[in-house]
């Protein structure tokens, strides 16, 4: 048994998979992996998965000799709330339609909800009661009756135009919460306008409360009986974790979680900036979109129809290390969609060389009803291996060293040997057909989300994790010629992102003609609603985003629950910064200029042209990287301009260099995108296009800064 030395503090994450329940434990203030354990998951024990929770606790401490006592953060991810919806096993929802005329017509068509088929032939059940006078105590009381006798589980307030005038629905929650049922109301679920999507995010988050609130429960008291007292977080399906007893209240944000919490891996424990995140298991690839540091969200489909739930653009693509090989009149047809798991054989490429000998090529249909096109090879005992994407990987000598997914060559060769055979070419060129036809429908996804988000080609990368990551990563990455790397601890990216991950809060408003106050106030709102939930105010960076075609006001607050030392882990090398940054532009080491710094931040840059015979007659742009103090590179900018100043001369100068970047035209003033490097936070306020409210916004970033202290200011002209 290995003990680590005994950290100052330990942040814990735990990924509860459909099979298994990983573990890690991760050093708070080197972010260094100091353990990491697998138990299957408990779904048939009497306390469900929180059994398999406490046995992955209880096998991570013994492990490792960490005390319970310097556990500082323990967070974890489930499919639970996923699973639940996608199998339509949910509770029966109650809708309290409040409002008289028009708004209780408008109440009463939601029951049409019942037709919302989250799975074959399973609805949602509702049942429906009206609250015409809301101020009445009695009719409140009578509504909420009339639901429990119908059988609800859980009520669901729902009133138009709850977002201004909550009282309502407040009215109903607090009845049904005295009457010891589950409630939510639409106003607690968004800020947004909307009665059907509104009410249609509610009654999902209800439909799966009562299982939730459940499961929360007993993984407290598995927690507890750990002997850790460190706050329970949860994962959300937007990359960040939120307390328990926010989890009780909003489950839905849960759902989806489970890419989510492979990208805040490779954000925080890969320092992805700009990039794409692959994560490949044995049948699945997900891939998401990291840009100029941040994870890429949006509103989640669940059951076919859009809601105001935040999540991940994941997109997945039925391809993973596992994926089956198909072949037709001696070619490769196809690589997927099934997989080994499915067929129940295991890898060619893991069996010992010597069960690999004179082995004969064999075609199988996966399950019942498939097409009798998959290829698997038969050793001399009647043995099937499954020839997977894995195996090809490791024929053609693709997957690093050290990989989780690497295998014994010769066995990985012996294994597409018979392929090879039946296609008439060598061992290599069989391989990388497989390889070819994996990688395609990536490539088109990658290629897709590239365009889509404008991601730059040059200077992006690609990370590939899950356990399956150097079966595709790598050989797509030659394929693109992009940047790519596998990342550290793949096959654990999950709890490793669950247990880094930073506590998240949106706040969406709908405000005609915003004025700077309603804009300040949201984004209080949200850095409040981080604070409450256990983040270090001193960490925490409140992105602001005005859409003034849609009224749209969204402040997306995080922040962590600790100060975190990872600037000390590493103090990266000159000469590497200055490499890395000349790679991402293109430029030779000694084109790379130092422009501007504060004691966290870095900015260098280069002037560079446009690539082919147009580029030497186009005028030079200076493209900028800021890096921080482990020469990670945190954002890029293309033609921004750059000034130092202090906090104490800010007001002023901002003003100044906001009004000079600010362009009108037929559509109105445009201000420019403006990011501040002040202390560790670089503050993106890059999502405002009115000159005044970004203004009032860099005030309250700076409105706690000392006025000695240095802030350097990047704004990048919209035209």
């Amino acid at each position: 048994m290995t003990h680590h030395p005994r950290p100052a503090g330990v942040r814990i994450g735990i990924d509860v998979g459909g099979t298994f329940t990983d573990a890690v434990a991760v050093d708070a203030q080197t972010f260094a992996l100091l353990g990491q354990v697998k138990v299957p998951t408990s779904h048939d024990h009497a306390d469900g998965v929180a059994h398999g929770i406490l046995l992955a606790l209880e096998k991570l401490q013994a492990e490792t000799g960490i005390d319970a006592s310097t556990v500082s953060f323990l967070a974890h991810g489930t499919t639970q709330a996923t699973n639940a919806l996608l199998e339509g096993d949910v509770a029966v929802v109650g809708i309290a339609g409040i409002g008289r005329g028009f708004d209780s017509f408008a109440t009463k068509r939601l029951r049409s909800l019942s037709k919302l088929e989250l799975a074959p032939g399973r609805g949602l059940p509702i049942r429906y009661a009206a609250v015409r006078h809301p101020e009445d105590a009695v009719a409140v009381k009578e509504a909420v009756d009339s639901l429990q006798a119908q059988g609800a589980e859980v009520i669901v307030a729902v009133e138009p135009f709850s977002v201004d005038d909550p009282l309502g629905e407040q009215a109903v929650t607090a009845e049904a919460r005295a009457q010891g049922l589950l409630a939510t109301a639409t106003h607690e679920i968004t800020g947004l306008y909307g009665l059907s999507k509104r009410a249609r995010t509610a009654v999902l988050n209800a439909g799966i409360m009562p299982r939730m609130v459940e499961t929360a429960e007993l993984v407290e008291r598995s927690v507890t009986a750990a002997g850790i007292t460190a706050p329970l977080m949860v994962m959300r399906g937007d990359g960040g974790v939120m307390s328990l007893p926010e989890m009780r209240k909003r489950p839905l944000l849960t759902a989806l979680s489970g890419p989510a919490a492979g990208v805040a891996g490779a954000l925080m424990s890969e320092k992805l900036s700009e990039g794409i995140f692959l994560e490949t298991g044995g049948t699945s690839t997900d891939i998401s979109v990291v840009r100029r540091g941040r994870v890429q969200v949006r509103h989640a489909k669940l059951g076919g129809r859009e809601t105001y739930m935040p999540a991940l653009d994941v997109r997945t693509v039925g391809v993973g290390g596992g994926s089956l090989i198909r072949m037709s009149k001696g070619a490769v047809t196809e690589v997927g969609p099934r997989s080994a798991h499915i067929a129940g054989l295991s890898y060619a490429c893991f069996a010992p060389a010597s069960a690999l000998v004179n082995v004969s090529l064999v075609t199988i249909a996966p399950r019942e009803g498939d097409p009798a096109d998959y290829v698997a090879i038969e050793a001399t005992d009647g043995t099937k291996y499954a020839v997977t994407v894995t195996c090809a990987a490791n024929a053609l000598g693709v997957v690093p060293d050290g990989s989780y997914a690497r295998s014994d060559v010769e066995s990985a060769r012996l294994a597409i040997q018979p392929l090879a055979t039946a296609l008439s070419v060598s061992i290599e060129d069989a391989a990388k057909s497989v390889l070819e036809h994996a990688v395609r429908p990536v490539r088109a996804v990658v290629d897709e989300l590239i365009t889509s988000y404008r991601l730059d080609r040059d200077s992006l990368a690609l990370v590939g994790g899950g356990g399956g990551a150097a079966a595709v990563t790598p050989f797509l990455g030659q394929s693109t010629e992009l940047d790519w790397r596998i990342a550290a601890h793949s096959e654990v990216i999950s709890p490793l992102g669950a247990a880094l991950a930073m506590v998240r809060e949106s706040v969406e408003r709908i405000v005609p003609h915003p004025t700077n106050n309603d804009i300040l106030a949201a984004r209080a709102e949200a850095e409040q609603a981080v604070i409450a939930q256990g983040a270090d105010p001193a960490g925490v960076e409140v992105d602001v985003t005005v859409d003034p075609q849609r009224n749209l006001i969204v402040a997306i607050a995080t922040g962590a629950t600790e100060l975190r030392a990872k600037d000390r882990a590493r103090v990266a090398e000159e000469s590497e910064v200055r490499e890395e940054v000349a790679r991402t532009l293109g430029v030779a080491t000694g084109e790379v200029r130092d422009i501007a710094g504060t004691a966290h931040h870095r900015v260098l840059g280069a002037s560079t042209r446009r690539p082919g015979f147009l580029g030497r007659f186009s005028p030079p742009v200076r493209q900028l990287r800021v890096v921080d103090g482990e020469g990670v590179i945190r954002l890029h900018s293309k033609g921004a301009h750059v000034e130092a100043m202090t906090v104490g001369d800010a007001s002023g100068k901002l003003a100044a260099l906001v009004d000079e970047h600010t362009h009108v035209g037929d559509g109105g003033s445009r201000a420019p995108a403006v990011w501040l490097l002040v202390g560790p936070k670089i503050a993106d306020l890059s999502g405002v296009l009115d000159r005044d409210q970004l203004v009032a916004l860099i005030g309250a970033e700076l409105r706690t800064r000392g006025p000695e202290e240095a802030l350097v200011a990047i704004a990048e002209d919209r035209r």
